[in-house]
């Protein structure tokens, strides 16, 4: 539509200034400028999509956490399970364009379990962390391309949240773990150690929304 309204303008300066009448250098340019269609490049969009999604993936984390602290305080440990339960999904489901999921393959939840295109760069992530070896947010094409999957390794910090991730008895305390097995009969989260790979974070991003922020 931007064009057409170019388009017009320059036919009418065209016009005003008569058959004899040359319209000038400066006129031309800025029509020329106006009328310029940005043109991205898939490195552009894939960038973009990158840093979408670690302000994503950050945002999500620190959200998820203040609002796990809050819970702690409210009404303990037990307490903060059974909020992690019914809300973490709603807490880390920040933007309304991407799906957000954490996925581990030693899941709490069984609904967090990687898909067929999420397992192998999980399993990347983990023969990286039982290697030493640093993983850095990657980021692939698929459904043909218009979408985005952006991932993220998740490290164990350690700190409070071996309370409930930690080893059971030492490090998780008896109505800890009660509260686990009432309300997580298949719990398979518990066990990690400070620095070990709890999971992922995994955006599918699309690429119109990508292309619509720049």
């Amino acid at each position: 539509m931007k064009n057409r309204y170019t388009y017009i303008l320059l036919v009418s300066i065209i016009i005003s200034c008569g058959p004899r009448e040359r319209v000038s250098k400066e006129v031309f340019d800025e029509v020329n400028k106006n009328m310029e269609i940005k043109r991205l490049t898939e490195v552009e969009i894939i960038q973009e999509a990158m840093i979408w999604g670690d302000s994503i993936s950050k945002s999500a984390q620190e959200n998820l956490i203040t609002n796990l602290q809050k819970a702690i305080e409210e009404g303990g440990m037990p307490h903060a399970i059974e909020f992690c339960k019914e809300n973490a999904s709603q807490i880390t489901n920040i933007s309304e364009d991407i799906l957000i999921r954490r996925v581990s393959t030693k899941n709490r939840n069984s609904n967090n379990y990687p898909d067929s295109q999420e397992s192998p760069i999980l399993d990347a992530y983990a023969y990286n962390a039982e290697n030493g070896l640093e993983s850095e947010p990657n980021i692939q094409k698929i459904e043909n391309g218009e979408v985005y999957l952006y991932t993220k390794a998740i490290i164990f910090p350690g700190g409070i949240c071996l309370s409930c991730h930690g080893e059971p008895g030492s490090q998780i305390s008896d109505p800890v773990l009660n509260a686990l097995e009432n309300l997580y009969p298949e719990d398979n989260a518990k066990g990690y150690k400070m620095g070990e790979l709890r999971g992922m974070w995994s955006l599918r991003i699309p690429k119109k929304k990508v292309v619509d922020r720049l």
